[in-house]
């Protein structure tokens, strides 16, 4: 790797509802996808100061950080992204930032395979962190 290569890292958070279904938002830029709350890890953060500072901005709330479940290397962005399971403060009223259209909890069938695959991860949290390269 070159030293002007681009290089990212991000942090997401698997949220659920009561009834065990993920919280998704609705991007306002690049293909418009669904995808888990947080993004990329600014200069001079930590990786979990990255993670609340994109939620707090995403969701207008602090998320409650519970654990780091897995590190994703992806291939395809040269990225690394972090997963933590957090949870919504009680009596949480999500307010989303301009960057986001809409936000709806799906069940975990309804994911993509990649998205499904970092949400069961964090589900099935043992006290191993997960490792693995899409």
């Amino acid at each position: 790797m070159a030293f002007s290569d681009q290089y990212r890292v991000g942090a997401h958070a698997v949220i659920t509802n009561i009834d065990g279904k993920v919280l998704l938002l609705k991007a306002n830029y690049g293909n418009f996808a669904w995808g888990l709350p947080g993004g990329g890890i600014d200069p001079g953060e930590t990786i979990l100061q990255g993670l609340q500072r994109e939620c707090e901005e995403e969701l207008g709330l602090i998320v409650r950080v519970d654990y780091l479940s897995g590190l994703y290397l992806h291939t395809d962005i040269n990225a690394h992204v972090s997963i933590f399971r957090c949870h919504l403060p009680d009596q949480a009223q999500i307010q989303l930032s301009h960057e986001h259209s809409e936000y709806a909890f799906f069940a975990i069938e309804e994911l993509s395979l990649l998205q499904k695959r970092r949400v069961q991860d964090s589900l099935d949290f043992n006290g191993q962190v997960i490792f693995r390269a899409f």
